[in-house]
C-alpha cells in the first residue's frame, strides 16, 4: 500500500499571498501555522517491520537549504523514468500543487521565492526527533539503517577527521551502515573508526588485493518484530574512479553482481525472511541490480541524492530514495509472512526545520562538537545576489563562482570543477559565510591545480565525464554529474555514442572554437592524482570572494543540450 502524499499538505489557495514572484512570498509565520509537526510524524503503522533510512547526509549537523536538480536526465531505457524527471515533470507525476512544502522540499521550482516560505530543512536534531517518535511507538519493530556518504561534507567533518559526525551518529544509534566518501579519509583511518563503531559497517563488494579477502562484512541479521531480516552492504562500487585510489591502495571495489546474489542466499540460508540492501550503488545501478538478482525485498538505495514520494518496484524490490543532505527520513513498514513480504506502506518524511521541535539531547551534542569551530564557521566572506546551489547535471551557480575564482585568481583561460553531487544552497540575499563555502568544498584532497591543456585534451575529459553520467548501460555510470567548466562553452547529446557527445566548443572570451591543437591555462580542483599541488579550493574562493564582496551571476552560457 502507498499513501502518495502521506506527507505534510498545505493548500496554497488558503495561505495568504503577498506578491512576490511565482507563487507569491508566504511570511514564515504562515508557513509555521499551516505546517504541523503531527502532520510530518503522523503514520498509520502497517505489519511487524519498520525500516528508517537515512543517507548521503554529507555531514550536515545543521539545517539547510539544498535545492533539488532542474535537470537530471535518463537516457536508454531510464529516459522518463523516476528520478529522471524534475521540476514542473515532478509535479505532474505526483500530483503535486506548485508552490506547496512538497514542491519546495522535492523540486527545483521556485526555489528561491519559497525558500523565505519554507525555510531550511534537515538538522540532525530534528531527525532525532523523528526517529525517537518512530521508536517510541515501533522500538521493537525498527531497524535504523545509515546510507553512507555520512563523514564527509562540511568543515567540521574536515577538521575532525569525522570524528565529529561519527560522535553525533553513534548517539542516534544506527543498526548499520554501508560507505562512499568515507574512504576518502583514508582506508587507515576508515579501519580505525570502523573498529569502535557500535554497530555494524557493510560493504560485501570491498575486497583486499594482497589477500583477496572481505574487507567489511557483507550482511547482517536482525530480528524485528518477530521477524528475520538480512541486511546486505553495498558499498560505492566504483570509489577508485571516482576517488583517489592512493588513499586505500589495497582495496579493490566494484558491483560484483554475483557475489551480492550469493550473500542474498546466504542470509537466506543464515534464515533471513526478508532481504534489505543498503546500497550506495545509486538509483539506476540498483535498478539494475534488481532485476538481475533475485531474493531481494528492499534496496535502500544513496548515492545519487535523489528524493522519491513513493518507491520504484522491479519485480518484486522495491527500491526506496531518500534524498540527502538530511532533508528526509524515509519510513516503509512492512507486513511478513510465512517468510515474505504481504503487504507494505510508505512515507518519505520532510524535516522541516522549522516545524519539528529540535530534540534537546542531540542539540546539545551538536553545539558540543561545533563550539570549537563556531567563530570561523560564522565568519562572512561576501553576500550573494544571486541563487547558489549546486545540484544538476550540468553547471550549477555555486560551481560557476568556483570556475570564475580559478579563473581570477589562478590566472587561467578555462576552469574546472568536478561534478560532486554533494553541497548546500545559498539563497540569494544572504551572505556567504565560511560554512556555506565548506559545505560545497571540504574534502582532503582539495588542492587547485594550475596546468596546460590542449583542446583535445580539453574534449577528451568532457567526452570521458559524460560517458560517466550518460552510458545507456547503468553499470558503467561511475562518476557524478558532468565536470562543470569555466570561460568555455559546449554542446552534448547525451543521447550520442562514446566520443561522440561533445560539440561545438569554444572559447568565451572571443567566441573562437577551441582548438584542438592549442595548449591551455586549465585550473582546476580535486585531482584524483597524488602529488596534486595548489592552494585550497576554499582559499582560492575566499580570496575571489573577498575581492568582490557582492556576488552577482550571469545566466550560464556553457552548455547547450541538444539530442533530448
Amino acid at each position: 500500500m502507498i499513501s502518495r502524499r502521506e506527507f505534510l499538505m498545505a493548500a496554497v489557495a488558503t495561505s495568504a499571498i503577498v506578491g512576490g514572484s511565482g507563487f507569491g512570498k508566504w511570511s514564515r509565520l504562515a508557513a509555521q501555522q499551516a505546517l504541523r509537526e503531527d502532520d510530518i510524524l503522523g503514520f498509520q503503522p502497517l505489519g511487524n517491520v519498520t525500516l528508517v533510512h537515512l543517507t548521503d547526509i554529507h555531514a550536515q549537523l545543521m539545517p539547510v537549504y539544498f535545492r533539488e536538480p532542474s535537470i537530471n536526465l535518463g537516457v536508454g531505457e531510464v529516459k522518463g523514468l523516476p528520478p529522471h524527471v524534475s521540476g514542473a515533470d515532478f509535479l505532474k507525476l505526483y500530483d503535486i500543487q506548485p508552490g506547496s512544502p512538497e514542491a519546495y522540499a522535492l523540486t527545483s521550482q521556485d526555489f528561491d521565492a519559497l525558500s523565505q516560505t519554507y525555510g531550511r530543512m534537515g538538522g540532525i536534531d530534528r531527525i532525532a526527533t523523528v526517529l525517537k517518535s518512530i521508536r517510541a511507538d515501533r522500538d521493537a519493530n525498527t531497524l535504523f539503517l545509515d546510507g553512507g556518504d555520512t563523514w564527509q561534507g562540511s568543515y567540521t567533518s574536515l577538521k575532525t577527521g569525522g570524528a565529529d559526525m561519527i560522535e553525533v551518529m553513534n548517539a542516534l544509534r544506527p543498526d548499520a551502515m554501508t560507505g562512499h566518501w568515507e574512504f576518502t579519509y583514508g582506508s587507515d583511518r576508515v579501519e580505525e573508526i570502523v573498529a569502535e563503531l557500535p554497530f555494524a559497517f557493510l560493504g560485501g563488494n570491498i575486497r583486499d588485493t594482497e589477500w583477496d579477502e572481505p574487507v567489511f562484512k557483507a550482511y547482517k541479521l536482525f530480528e524485528r518484530g518477530g521477524v528475520k531480516i538480512g541486511v546486505v552492504g553495498q558499498a560505492f562500487p566504483y570509489t577508485p574512479v571516482a576517488n583517489p585510489r592512493w588513499m586505500f591502495p589495497n582495496w579493490s571495489f566494484g558491483i560484483r553482481e554475483e557475489e551480492v546474489q550469493a550473500n542474498v542466499e546466504a542470509a537466506r540460508a543464515d534464515g533471513a525472511e526478508v532481504i534489505v540492501m543498503l546500497s550506495h550503488n545509486g538509483f539506476d545501478v540498483d535498478r539494475k541490480l534488481a532485476s538481475r538478482v533475485s531474493g531481494i525485498d528492499v534496496i535502500l538505495t544513496g548515492h545519487t541524492h535523489d528524493a522519491l514520494p513513493e518507491p520504484v518496484k522491479v519485480g518484486k524490490t522495491l527500491l526506496i530514495a531518500s534524498g540527502s543532505n538530511g532533508k528526509f527520513l524515509s519510513r516503509l513498514d512492512l507486513d511478513v509472512r510465512d517468510g515474505e513480504v504481504k503487504d507494505y506502506r510508505y512515507k518519505l518524511i520532510p524535516i522541516f526545520s522549522d516545524v519539528i521541535t529540535p530534540d534537546a539531547e542531540t542539540a546539545a551534542l551538536v553545539e558540543k562538537v561545533r563550539a570549537p569551530y563556531a567563530d570561523e564557521l560564522a565568519r562572512e566572506l561576501a553576500t550573494t545576489e544571486s541563487l547558489l546551489y549546486r545540484r544538476g547535471n550540468f553547471n550549477g551557480t555555486f560551481d560557476d563562482l568556483i570556475c570564475d575564482a580559478l579563473i581570477d585568481q589562478r590566472d587561467a583561460e578555462i576552469a574546472m570543477s568536478p561534478g560532486f553531487r554533494w553541497g548546500t544552497t545559498v539563497p540569494s540575499g544572504q551572505e556567504i559565510t565560511v560554512e556555506d563555502l565548506h559545505n560545497a568544498t571540504s574534502m582532503t584532497y582539495p588542492q587547485a591545480y594550475r596546468s596546460e591543456m590542449s583542446g583535445a585534451l580539453i574534449k577528451e575529459i568532457l567526452e570521458d565525464v559524460a560517458d560517466n553520467l550518460f552510458n545507456a548501460d547503468p553499470y558503467y555510470q561511475q562518476g557524478g554529474d558532468m565536470v562543470r567548466v569555466g570561460g568555455m562553452a559546449y554542446t552534448i547529446d547525451p543521447t550520442a555514442e562514446i566520443g561522440s557527445r561533445i560539440s561545438n566548443m569554444t572559447f568565451l572570451k572571443d567566441g573562437e572554437p577551441i582548438d584542438p591543437g592549442r595548449n591551455y591555462v586549465v585550473a582546476g580542483w580535486a585531482s584524483v592524482n597524488e602529488g596534486t599541488e595548489g592552494p585550497a579550493i576554499w582559499d582560492v574562493v575566499e580570496g575571489h570572494l573577498k575581492e568582490r564582496g557582492t556576488v552577482k551571476l550571469e545566466g550560464n552560457r556553457a552548455v547547450k543540450v541538444v539530442g533530448m
